[in-house]
């Protein structure tokens, strides 16, 4: 489905990405984990076209997107949560789930795709007409999802997805990715709870300093010295 191959990204003159390559197969879910700054946050912005590839090529369902103008890319099946949520706080629940719908096959199953988004959050139901900004983190991070979910995306990004959030909430959205990838959507994951998105994946990916540094099936990966005490904090013996 997804094939990134051997991508370099910079910010300026500076490189952020060098010689970047993954792949997420039809139905995967994968990881991306790794330290603060490592780079996960501009290959998921890359995947998605928000950051032009200086080098190499990304692949989508056969198709070269490379040059894909940026907003081609969720009509290409591609769709992002972004770190952060970046809902429109002023706006309510309701329409910011609609502005995920604006592409043409989107629009036209608009009220079957509200309802399974509902089904799988039931708790915003009731806040269909509350503004965004008036949620708590984790009901503010069920329409992020919600939103991207409404485009119908072959292939969801989920950027940080766990980040502020109560542990009990942290479950609960990590149940919601597991029944959103069962039911056929491929899902790229970067995530710094790397227990849990380990646990979660098929396969995960360890990056360091902008590269690729480890990669494998991720219960594999999890069991590895190295891997439990750069990023889990567990001291064992290497």
């Amino acid at each position: 489905m997804l094939e990134v191959n051997q991508i370099s990204v910079n910010y300026g003159a500076a490189p952020a990405l060098w010689d970047v390559s993954l792949q997420v197969g039809k139905g995967e879910l994968v990881c991306v984990v790794g330290p603060n700054g490592a780079g996960k946050t501009t290959l998921i912005n890359a995947i998605a076209g928000m950051h032009r590839v200086r080098d190499g090529s990304l692949r989508f369902n056969g198709s070269d997107i490379t040059q894909l103008a940026s907003h081609r890319f969720c009509e290409a099946g591609i769709a992002i949560v972004p770190e952060g949520r970046r809902l429109f706080t002023q706006m309510t629940v309701h329409d910011n789930l609609e502005l995920g719908s604006f592409i043409a096959p989107a629009k036209a199953r608009r009220q079957e795709t509200l309802d399974y988004v509902l089904t799988l959050f039931p708790a915003l139901k009731v806040k269909l007409q509350s503004q965004a900004g008036s949620l708590s983190g984790g009901q503010q991070q069920m329409v992020a999802i919600g939103r991207a979910l409404m485009a119908r995306p072959g292939l969801l990004l989920l950027d940080e997805p766990s980040l502020g959030l109560a542990p009990a909430i942290v479950l609960d959205m990590f149940g919601a990715i597991r029944k959103i990838n069962a039911e056929g959507t491929s899902v790229l994951l970067v995530e710094q709870n790397v227990a849990m998105a380990m646990a979660l994946a098929n396969r995960a990916y360890v990056m360091e300093e902008g590269r690729i540094v480890a990669q494998g099936q991720a219960s594999e990966l999890l069991s590895r010295p190295e891997i439990q005490k750069a990023y889990l904090g567990l001291d064992v013996a290497i």
